[in-house]
């Protein structure tokens, strides 16, 4: 819920297009405007038809406005196309705006970015480490996310949340998913909490502050931060999941939550913030270069995010930019700086990729000035593919990979992408950048020492899984994982009981979940991630940890008696009336 493709994915998507690389890309980048249109409405076209969401597009080429257009419709229940003027709700691109406005108050001395957080939040806790607003901004501040903390609380993806339950959650947590600033994991907590500290700083709630020092002076007149949900918003366009057995249902989100998201604006509004990149006329020069510079962690390590912007490449081009997804909305821009070139691509459906259409256009615009390199495939024997398939999990992240082989092919078990064999136990997935290494067992190891996986992502070290090698609880076993699990944390209390020869977890509000088996007391699903559960010295269980995607190793504790039962207190018992 509520994700944004990491820079990995994006490059993915990036080399995807690049080793296709048609002959037409490379020679419409000195093709007439009118030729250069065309092909742009050949990348739309899937998505502009009269019975289905779209998006509106708009490029520009040294800051003027090169072609705009909008293609399928804003709403399905009243036949209004979407057009250049659409308002879209575009998620995480928000982020940017508000790292420019606590750039801003750090420029006019009324805050620094190496503060700790808590001389503006108090009520957060104190976990023995500084976590300064520089963490923030740049996803490494070690904070577990807010959207999967709530998830966990029990709120639905429908339930109306505000800053005041974000503040909740966060100011509950007791550990971090890491030390601060010795990773990057893409974080939402942290800008929220941005945005309640330019509040507090500035005395006007972002939504005004960004207003006044943004918009405005940009002439951004159709952008906002949407800070109620109920509030109408002329030309605002609708969205969109597809529905089982065909058609489309609505999914907008509900909250009233801003600074991460609720960013409200158009394909032109968000052309004017490029051409300021350019310009620098609001924020000044080294304030638009900072945002644009890879942040470093403590060892000095480069990442890939800057001051709310991704920084990487295409096709041998440098790129800065963000992706947006919330409900059915999905959103992109990407600018390359140095070929003064900005895409910008907003959408109401969420089976549309805009970060794909995009690098589209920019084959359309530049695909003469670009690189098409992916290391070629080798082949290797069915049985060595299937020495490699198995389960590994990541000490560091708790997280869990399962591989098989299916028609003789490599690949992960929830994911269709294949992994193509470069031969010496390297491999690339699909066509991206991204490149898995089963490293061969070291000279001496012992035989029974587990395979390991490294995935090479640049420039950060590899993360390494290692092969699980314990064996799966029998169905007997299954009963003593059973009982109640109390996590003051996210203020909940989880059931896991054995149904049907499986653990199924069970907590109010959400749908229940099943846990797979992958060896010794570790289990996996699709929605909830990783659940370990955990033993005293005597070999009692006495707890378990849940692990997501940006929350890690959450832990509850078994309660003492069986069937008994926590009270519902606090912002839980406010659910119950929702």
């Amino acid at each position: 819920m509520r994700v944004t493709p990491p820079i990995m994915l994006m490059a993915a998507i990036a080399v995807a297009w690049a080793t296709q690389a048609p002959i037409a890309h490379a020679q419409a980048a000195s093709a007439s405007p009118a030729d250069r249109h065309k092909q742009v409405d050949a990348v739309f076209a899937p998505w502009a038809g009269p019975t289905t969401p779209g998006c509106a597009v708009a490029i520009s080429r040294d800051g003027v406005l090169d072609y705009a257009r909008g293609y399928g419709m804003s709403n399905l229940e009243y036949d209004v196309a979407i057009t250049p003027e659409s308002i879209f709700h575009v998620a995480s691109i928000a982020k940017q705006f508000t790292a420019f406005s606590i750039g801003l108050l750090a420029q006019e001395g009324k805050l620094s970015l190496e503060d700790d957080i808590r001389k503006y939040l108090p009520e957060m806790p104190d976990y023995g480490k500084k976590i300064t607003l520089a963490h923030l901004i740049h996803h490494t501040s070690g904070l577990r996310d807010q959207w999967s903390l709530l998830n966990l609380a029990g709120w639905r993806f429908d339930d109306l949340i505000t800053e005041e339950d974000v503040l909740w959650v966060a100011a509950k947590q007791r550990g971090l998913n890491f030390e601060p600033g010795t990773e990057d994991l893409y974080n939402n907590t942290g800008y929220t909490l941005l945005a309640v500290i330019i509040k507090r700083v500035s005395g006007k709630p972002l939504r005004a502050f960004a207003d006044e020092r943004i918009f405005r002076p940009l002439g951004m007149t159709a952008t906002h931060f949407h800070d109620d949900h109920t509030e109408i918003v002329r030309q605002r366009t609708s969205a969109y999941r597809q529905r089982k057995g065909g058609g489309w249902s609505i999914s907008i989100p509900v909250f009233d939550v801003y600074g991460a998201s609720s960013l409200f604006t158009t394909v032109g509004d968000l052309l004017k913030w490029e051409e300021n990149f350019v310009h620098a006329r609001v924020g000044g020069r080294a304030l638009v270069e900072w945002m644009q510079k890879s942040a470093t962690l403590n060892n000095g390590v480069a990442i890939s995010y800057g001051g709310g912007l991704y920084v990487g490449t295409y096709r041998g081009l440098r790129t800065v930019g963000h992706s947006g997804a919330d409900a059915g909305y999905r959103a992109e821009v990407i600018a390359f700086p140095d070929q003064r070139l900005a895409i910008v691509a907003l959408c109401n459906g969420a089976t549309i990729a805009p970060d794909t259409l995009t690098r589209k256009v920019a084959d359309v615009y530049l695909g003469d000035r670009m690189t098409a390199v992916t290391p070629p495939a080798v082949e290797v024997p069915e049985t060595e593919l299937s020495a490699l398939a198995g389960v590994y999990w990541s000490q560091l992240s708790d997280a869990v990979l399962r591989l098989e082989v299916k028609d003789g092919v490599l690949r992960r078990i929830d994911a269709p992408t294949s992994l193509v064999p470069l031969g010496n136990g390297a491999f690339r997935v699909g066509e991206s950048t991204e490149e898995w290494r089963f490293p061969a067992p070291a000279a001496g190891a012992p035989a029974h020492a587990p395979r390991e996986l490294h995935i090479l992502g640049e420039p950060l070290p590899p993360r390494v899984f290692a092969r699980v090698t314990a064996p799966l609880p029998t169905v007997s076993a299954l009963s003593s994982f059973a009982g109640q699990y109390r996590s003051d944390e996210v203020d909940m209390t989880y059931t896991v009981r054995v149904t049907d020869g499986k653990l199924t977890v069970y907590w109010p509000r959400q749908t229940a979940i099943t846990l797979e088996a992958i060896g010794g007391d570790r289990f996996v699903s699709s929605s909830l991630g990783t659940v370990t559960f955990t033993r005293t010295a005597s070999g009692k269980v006495d707890g378990l940890t849940i692990s997501t995607r940006r929350v890690r190793r959450l832990r509850a504790e078994r309660l003492a008696a069986a069937g008994a039962t926590a009270p519902q207190t606090g912002t839980r018992a406010k659910l119950r009336g929702r």
